[in-house]
């Protein structure tokens, strides 16, 4: 057994119980996939992040659910980055992160985040009777065909007409399977629809959105960084969004308003990298004493 530091920050806000909450582990990168996957269970948060030495960058991130490992997590890095910043970590006003997905380039504006992730991948269009279906809806609900896109994860990118359809929204596992089937992806993927409308949640955001999920995770995502970049690419390659740089909520009916401000690097045919921001605050802090391995 050995003690860590760890950092619950909120990620996506700037207050307490805002956002989308995340255990930061300094140093914990050495430890065992189950010893990190039950730490997660243990907080009961979406996801959780292991950070290390790196060959490559200026530290290693490892991304965590409850059930596994995935590469690339958006409110964690946020999370991850704010937590070194509160312990005087950061050198300066960028750094790299070594992450499942490639590297990740961060730039520091003051008490903001922007992280820079990597190139859109667009995968597979999704019937939007199977979408509907998956999510409780009718396929009239959807205004633009759902497409696989990815910036590090992979999403059902979701268009919905309106808020009323986006709150009515009700995940249903058996017809979630049929969309990851469709999108090319397998059963442990994360290829969950992201329901996105095209009006903020508040007057000052652009669109608001919603990440519903299946167990042993949280019914329901209060703030995703990575989602949120592919949902960026995919209404700018599809003509949604007119603004190169826009502002997204998600979070607000659970109690947890969160906000990033998103930016397209290059045109919206060659896109090159997604830039997300938000701030992070950080909630609370201590040391947990963990195994490398579970018995």
């Amino acid at each position: 057994m050995s003690w860590f530091d760890f950092d619950w920050v909120d990620a996506f806000s700037d207050r307490a119980f805002g956002g989308n909450g995340c255990a930061v582990v300094h140093g914990g990168a050495v430890l065992s996939e189950d010893v990190c996957t039950a730490y997660v269970r243990e907080t009961s948060l979406v996801e959780c992040t292991f950070t290390g030495p790196s060959d490559v960058a200026d530290i290693r991130v490892r991304y965590f659910l409850a059930s596994r490992e995935i590469p690339f997590a958006g409110h964690p890095t946020i999370a991850t980055v704010a937590a070194m910043q509160s312990r005087r970590l950061v050198q300066g006003d960028a750094l790299t992160l070594e992450t499942g997905a490639g590297i990740v380039s961060i730039q520091l504006n003051g008490d903001e985040i922007e992280m820079t992730q990597v190139a859109p991948q667009f995968g597979t269009i999704v019937p939007a009777d199977l979408v509907a279906a998956s999510i409780g809806l009718p396929e009239s609900a959807i205004i633009s065909p759902p497409q696989m896109v990815s910036t590090g994860l992979p999403f059902c990118i979701t268009v919905l007409r309106d808020h009323d359809a986006l709150r009515a929204a009700r995940l249903d596992e058996e017809p979630l399977r049929k969309v990851i089937k469709a999108g090319g992806y397998s059963g442990s993927d994360m290829a969950e629809p992201f329901l996105v409308t095209l009006k903020g949640a508040t007057e000052a955001g652009d669109t608001f959105s919603r990440l519903l999920m299946l167990p042993p995770s949280p019914p329901e995502d209060p703030f995703t960084g990575s989602a949120t970049g592919a949902m960026a690419a995919y209404l700018w390659r599809y003509g949604l969004m007119p603004r190169d740089t826009f502002v997204a909520e998600q979070g607000h009916d659970m109690g947890r308003p969160g906000q990033a401000t998103v930016t397209r690097v290059g045109p919206t045919d060659a896109m090159t990298g997604i830039k997300v921001a938000g701030r992070g605050y950080v909630l609370m802090r201590g040391q947990v004493d963990l195994p490398e391995q579970l018995q």
